[in-house]
């Protein structure tokens, strides 16, 4: 049986990816990096699912520190990760940075959190029943 998780965020990211080619030339016309935002929707979605696959091995184990270390690592390998391709993209394009495209990169990483987070809380409500 496939997760709901999996069916949110493939979802999220069809919808923001065909928000992104909708939006296109709005966003070519504010400077925004549309392949640089492509390249984050994929980012995004890809190290969301690594996230929660990290989150739900946490909610499985048995012991109380696992779980802690797990939702530590999941959130950290997350932050980290945007961080860099961040800093990646600043340093690439240092000459030609676009504002908008950060903080519709920092809109992306909200949203996916939003999906993720909401997975995750459906999951511990079945896990304590």
């Amino acid at each position: 049986m496939i997760d709901k998780f999996v069916i949110r965020l493939v979802a999220y990211f069809a919808l923001i990816t065909a928000a992104l080619f909708v939006l296109k030339p709005q966003l070519l016309s504010q400077n925004a990096h549309f392949y640089v935002l492509v390249g984050g929707n994929v980012f995004m979605a890809a190290i969301t699912a690594l996230s929660y696959h990290l989150n739900k091995k946490g909610l499985k184990a048995k012991n109380n520190n696992t779980f802690v270390q797990m939702v530590y690592l999941s959130t950290f390998s997350k932050l980290f990760l945007c961080l860099i391709a961040i800093v990646a993209y600043v340093l690439l394009t240092r000459d030609n940075i676009s504002k908008i495209s950060i903080f519709i990169l920092l809109g992306f990483y909200l949203v996916y959190t939003v999906v993720e987070t909401i997975s995750i809380y459906g999951n511990t409500g079945k896990n304590n029943s």
